[in-house]
């Protein structure tokens, strides 16, 4: 019999998979061994610290030829291997309180490239208001790291992907498809500027606004974007039950993108399908909507809606399209 591969099925089909055999089962068991989020269906895993507080826990790979871009200094790839553990953190609404990094490097390796590489790690702890606590080192065939990161929030301000409710307003902070204008350009060695390839190189963990964020009580769901825009709606909509409606003239793009785009299908695919902008996206109670308003860049870019009304698109014409479920995943051939 033909064995499937896992490039013929991806990312999230894989840990879907995983995860059906790693969880405990749901109820009496789960809450005894402390878990109150296991694996798959969040950022982060959720443990009960049998308090007011509950602490979250993510974990992420890097590998250099997948995900550093060869333009990438030292430097950039350490932050760029502690942000997006650190983005994991935010999206729960929680507060950094340490990171753990396992670096496997080729023996070969310069030892000024290895330490560049950790002061990068150590500007985006310190820029999350956070530390190193410890990890591992070891030799392997290519630069490898992997990041293991901790936060504490009180249980009342936890932040899930579930939770939205049709009537919820759909928020983002910051900007969308800059990183993958970024990435576009360096693939094809056109010129933007250093604040565009920064976002694809240095990605900013959302972590002080999410705090504010989950503060505020008006908040019902939230992750990051960074698989993409389109892809962080259909896990919003997959665990929240609810469906959306995204205006297109809506979504917060740079003037530098809109410029650097083709056209505007190519501005649609870096606003929706590309992935990088380690951004928040969010839904908001209407009525609390005050509430978040001031607390950061944002942007309303739509509403929830009932679940079998699908993800759709409203264009400035109001035509109505499907949005695919398209954007980065690990795993595909």
């Amino acid at each position: 019999m033909k064995e499937t591969k896992v490039s013929s099925i991806g990312e999230r089909a894989l840990i879907s998979r995983l995860s059906a055999i790693f969880n405990a089962p749901e109820g009496k068991e789960r809450i005894q061994k402390g878990i109150l989020a296991g694996a798959g269906s969040d950022d982060c895993a959720v443990l009960d610290l049998k308090g007011e507080d509950c602490l979250v826990v993510t974990t992420d790979m890097l590998h250099r030829t997948t995900d550093f871009p060869a333009e990438m200094t030292p430097w950039q790839m350490g932050w760029m291997s502690a942000a997006v553990n650190l983005s994991d953190i935010a999206a729960m609404g929680a507060e950094p309180t340490g990171i753990l990094m396992a670096i496997g490097m080729p023996s070969d390796s310069e030892i000024a490239f290895i330490e560049e590489l950790a002061r990068g790690i150590q500007a985006c702890a310190d820029f999350c208001g956070t530390a190193v606590i410890g990890g591992d080192i070891d030799t392997h065939a290519e630069l490898t790291i992997t990041g293991t990161a901790l936060g504490r929030v009180k249980k009342s301000q936890l932040l899930l992907r579930r939770g939205a409710k049709p009537g919820d307003l759909v928020c983002i902070t910051g900007y969308t498809g800059t990183a993958g204008a970024a990435l576009k350009a360096v693939q094809t060695k056109k010129c933007v500027s250093e604040a565009v390839l920064k976002a694809l190189f240095e990605p900013i963990p959302r972590t002080k606004e999410a705090r504010k964020l989950a503060e505020s009580g008006a908040v019902t769901s939230m992750m990051d974007t960074s698989d993409g825009l389109a892809m962080s709606l259909y896990d919003l909509s997959r665990q929240s039950k609810v469906g959306f409606m995204i205006r297109e003239n809506a979504l917060p793009v740079l003037p530098e993108v809109r410029q650097f785009a083709s056209g505007p299908g190519e501005l649609l695919e870096f606003a929706l399908y590309t992935g990088g902008d380690f951004e928040l996206i969010f839904t908001v109670d209407p009525g609390r909507l005050k509430k978040v308003q001031n607390i950061c860049n944002l942007t309303i870019i739509g509403e929830c809606t009932k679940y079998e009304a699908g993800i759709m698109l409203e264009s400035p014409e109001c035509r109505l399209t499907a949005i695919k479920q398209l954007g980065y995943q690990q795993l595909k051939a």
